[in-house]
């Protein structure tokens, strides 16, 4: 795992020492993703600049050394991420002159001898990467099919850059830094900025499963890079729901078994110790399961626990490792722990970003990282195998709101929203016993979210209401128009869908998971220089869970029925069997509480205005009705919070 950088400048008038001053002012911003060694390359004549920071995982020796050239010198690599079958391909493509035995050598030598569609079909791994072709004056920037390693890019003037985070680029001299006000219209929306947006104007995240050619031979003027698919998500869904898998469960059971272990295997390659993130839940424990039989020793597991009952999951966690016979840390987190995290979220996540899991997801990687350099994840369960619990929860409010017509929907929300939270809680606390556990405490507030989605006019503008922080946040933000709704396009081009369910996790596979999760998990692990693996995101294990029908992956309200399978092989159902709690801080006491003044001095109106860049009345409403316990609006809170935040230590212009 390393980080990237590197720069173009058409002008191609700076000298060997000056484009050397400046990749090292870049490179050296991601000293936290590759804190073991440094490399750098220019060409002056050429005007380009590459920067390479290594966290050594594959070949500890100076061979794995970046930049990497070919034997020709026509072709030069900086290299972030795995090329899990990096074995496979070097027997391929042997008889080959290897210097060492680092998966960036291998993958360098495919890249020159087969191209960049066949390597990058061909190649099994987590990655993002840049290859520059002297003859041919060529800059080609690549990421993994399911966007775990990110990847930065733009124009900025007349010089390109690029880099695994936003850092380096604002070190460059000619960084403009203008903030795109349309951009934080979908941040509100959807508490991260979605790919290919970036908060800057001109400046855009690689998409996964894409590479950008760009041809500069005698170009004189910026131009724009020519995007590639070699892998699609839309195309492999469509396929695998077109050609549905004819087993039963205990056979799709025995398949994924057997993928999971064959990645599993590859993924525990590394030269360095390894271990696994153990939340408690369904997917940690089964990747720590699959783990532990693949070692012939005790693996690490690693969980943070909380003071909150309600949030702690450390105690299941606890039993899940003991069973197993891992090696088991736990780290209890107290509430001065969490928040001296606070004051690093703006470093940390170069982009305003408001997953409030990220608090505890630092403290985990912080914690694994005293005892291991490589640490595996469960991320990518729910997307799979329909485990979230909103899937259900839509279909049912679908169902209900479909009895109402079109034309009395918005009246009829309308006319509820009349009665204040505060009412409709009083009105409904007799019958509190007989309501849903999450409807107990406040049950006006959940009232008055249930008639918000009431007025969606389609099931797929419901569930874009349903995972919306805000809603019309172009009002939020002064002079802003929200760009096009991937989701709604995403959800409409799904057409072989056989239940609004797989739509669901379709656009949460585009969307959800590489835009919030695993941004989540990459910059939080990168920032204690600790590598991340994600067994479930293996493209085969993708392409396998999709051709699985719904019924095999849900029953009733409950899904990831074939993990839940997988699991009972290596444990007793009683210790992972119960409600899915998630991972998360008590956000909402907090902002009452310890974190009020905090949050009040960022959030005043009077700073707001002076900023000019939100509208200060609804937030404060937003504020007021959280601090009376009318409503619980925590989540949309922390968006602002944590854009007030970042805009305290970036200063972006504001165009």
């Amino acid at each position: 795992m390393c980080g990237i950088s590197g720069f173009i400048n058409l002008d191609r008038d700076q000298s060997p020492h000056a484009l050397e001053q400046t990749i090292s002012a870049m490179s050296q911003t991601l000293h936290h993703r590759g804190p073991d060694s440094a490399g750098l390359w220019v060409d002056a004549q050429q005007g380009i600049a590459l920067g390479h920071q290594r966290l050594a995982i594959q070949d500890l020796s100076p061979s794995g050394h970046q930049p990497m050239h070919d034997n020709s010198q026509r072709y030069t690599l900086v290299f972030n991420g795995e090329i899990y079958n990096f074995n496979d391909l070097k027997q391929d493509l042997d008889p080959h002159p290897w210097r060492g035995h680092s998966d960036t050598e291998v993958l360098l030598a495919a890249l020159t001898k087969w191209g960049i569609d066949q390597t990058l079909q061909r190649t099994v791994g987590m990655f993002a990467l840049a290859l520059w072709d002297r003859h041919t004056q060529t800059l080609i920037l690549a990421r993994d099919r399911m966007g775990e390693k990110p990847l930065y890019y733009g124009w900025q003037g007349r010089t390109l850059l690029f880099g695994s985070e936003l850092k380096p680029l604002q070190k460059h001299p000619q960084w403009q830094g203008v903030m795109d006000r349309h951009a934080l219209t979908l941040y509100l929306r959807h508490n991260a900025i979605p790919a290919p947006h970036s908060i800057y104007q001109g400046i855009f995240k690689l998409q996964p499963g894409c590479y950008c050619t760009f041809s500069l031979q005698g170009s004189q003027t910026p131009c724009d890079g020519k995007i590639h698919t070699y892998w699609s998500m839309h195309q492999q869904v469509q396929h695998a729901l077109q050609n549905p898998f004819q087993g039963d469960a205990h056979e799709a059971e025995k398949l994924l078994a057997d993928q999971l272990h064959s990645t599993v295997r590859q993924q525990m390659i590394a030269d360095v110790p390894l271990g696994a993130f153990l939340s408690g839940g369904i997917d940690s424990s089964l990747i720590a399961a699959v783990m532990q039989a693949e070692s012939s020793k005790p693996i690490h597991t690693f969980t943070i626990g909380f003071q909150e009952a309600d949030h702690d999951e450390s105690p299941y966690a606890q039993a899940i490792a003991q069973h197993l016979g891992t090696q088991h840390t736990t780290l209890q987190v107290t509430h001065s722990d969490a928040l001296d995290m606070v004051s690093t979220l703006p470093t940390t996540y170069d982009e305003p970003f408001s997953d409030s899991s990220q608090l505890p997801t630092l403290l985990l990687a912080k914690l694994t990282r005293q005892h291991v350099t490589v640490a595996l994840s469960g991320d990518g369960g729910d997307e799979l195998f329909g485990g979230y619990d909103r899937y259900g929860e839509c279909m049912k409010l679908w169902k209900l709101i479909n009895h109402v017509p079109g034309s009395m929907r918005g009246i009829a929300s309308k006319m509820g929203k009349a009665m204040p939270p505060g009412m409709w809680s009083a009105l409904l606390r007799p019958a509190s016993p007989w309501l849903p556990k999450k409807a107990q405490g406040n049950p006006g507030d959940i009232v008055h979210k249930v008639l918000d989605l009431f007025a969606s006019p389609s099931q797929a503008q419901l569930y874009r209401h349903m995972v919306s922080h805000w809603d019309r946040p172009e009002t939020l933000v002064l002079g802003s128009e929200e760009p096009h709704s991937a989701m709604l396009h995403h959800w409409q081009t799904l057409t072989a869908a056989d239940a609004p369910i797989h739509k669901m996790m379709y656009v949460d596979s585009l969307g959800y998971l590489p835009d919030d999760i695993l941004v989540k998990v990459d910059r939080a692990a990168m920032a204690a220089s600790l590598e991340t693996r994600v067994p479930l995101l293996d493209h085969r294990m993708v392409e396998l869970a999709w051709t699985l029908p719904l019924a095999l992956k849900r029953s009733g309200e409950q899904g990831k029925q074939p993990l839940r399978g997988l699991l009972t092989r290596y444990m007793p159902e009683r210790l992972f069997e119960r409600p899915k709690m998630g991972f998360g801080i008590p956000l909402e006491q907090w902002l009452r509480g310890p974190l009020k003044t905090w949050a009040a001095d960022l959030l005043a109106p009077e700073r707001l205005q002076q900023q000019g860049l939100l509208n200060p009345v609804p937030i404060q409403q937003a504020w007021q009705a959280h601090q009376s316990g009318q409503q619980n609006l925590h989540y949309p809170l922390w968006d602002i919070l944590m854009l007030q935040a970042w805009l305290e230590h970036h200063q972006p212009r504001l165009a």
